[in-house]
């Protein structure tokens, strides 16, 4: 669908020099978040994963001031480290003292969609962030469509209406029209400023994981997502 948007616009390849940050986005955004997460639900359940996931906004902000330079204030840090320690707590809490497989995995993808979305959104300065997620998936091919052809050969495949519903709205909305507005905004206000909207992120995904998978969000699952958010509008309110 990238491909074909990015033929009928007749968007030109990009420069030589944009297509290190196109790689960037392509392994953090297109192949290593979705991949690692996806790992990280096989072991543990979807609301463990959005308050681990709530820690994002963070990293994406403490990348985002190294990539430019910025050098955040100490209240900042503080929030930083306060919503660090509470992710991992809560891990910890939930992985009965012990991190599990699936942390592993969810920690390793907030590194690789951090970079993602900070190279991503320094793209979407000098281009539209509809071709930014374009070129990303168009450059993927060569692995995303071989990777396609073993699972399809090796996996059962079941294709009820739920499981063909979930996987058009993942991959037309999740992974190109959501990026495509996400890049956009990312350039008009900031990536740091931006990556804080996803403060919200935890508590959506706990009630749409109550309202449609039926899950037990836990005595503490709700207080453990709401300290990482007011972490992260503290990080949001400070100047640096």
């Amino acid at each position: 669908m990238a491909a074909v948007c990015l033929i009928a616009a007749r968007v030109p390849v990009p420069d030589r020099r944009h297509w290190p940050g196109l790689a960037v986005v392509a392994l953090g955004v297109v192949l290593g978040f979705p991949l690692l997460t996806t790992l990280a639900l096989r072991t543990t359940d979807t609301s463990h994963a959005a308050v681990v996931v709530g820690a994002l906004p963070l990293v994406t902000a403490v990348l985002a001031a190294v990539r430019v330079g910025t050098r955040p204030s100490m209240p900042f840090w503080s929030a930083a480290v306060a919503g660090g320690a509470v992710v991992v707590g809560f891990a910890l809490w939930q992985g009965g003292g012990a991190l599990t497989t699936g942390d592993v995995f969810l920690f390793a993808s907030l590194l690789v969609c951090a970079a993602g979305y900070v190279e991503g959104g320094r793209l979407a300065s000098v281009m539209p962030g509809w071709q930014v997620i374009g070129w990303a998936l168009v450059g993927a091919l060569p692995l995303t469509v071989p990777a396609a052809g073993v699972a399809l050969a090796l996996e059962p495949v079941h294709l009820g209406g739920r499981a063909v519903a979930g996987l058009l709205w993942v991959s037309v909305v999740s992974q190109f029209l959501g990026l495509m507005v996400w890049y956009r905004g990312m350039a008009a206000i900031g990536v740091a400023r931006a990556s804080q909207l996803q403060l919200a992120q935890p508590l959506l995904t706990l009630v749409w994981a109550a309202a449609l998978l039926g899950e037990d969000l836990g005595a503490l699952t709700g207080p453990a997502a709401l300290a990482v958010l007011v972490c992260v509008a503290v990080t949001q309110r400070t100047r640096s």
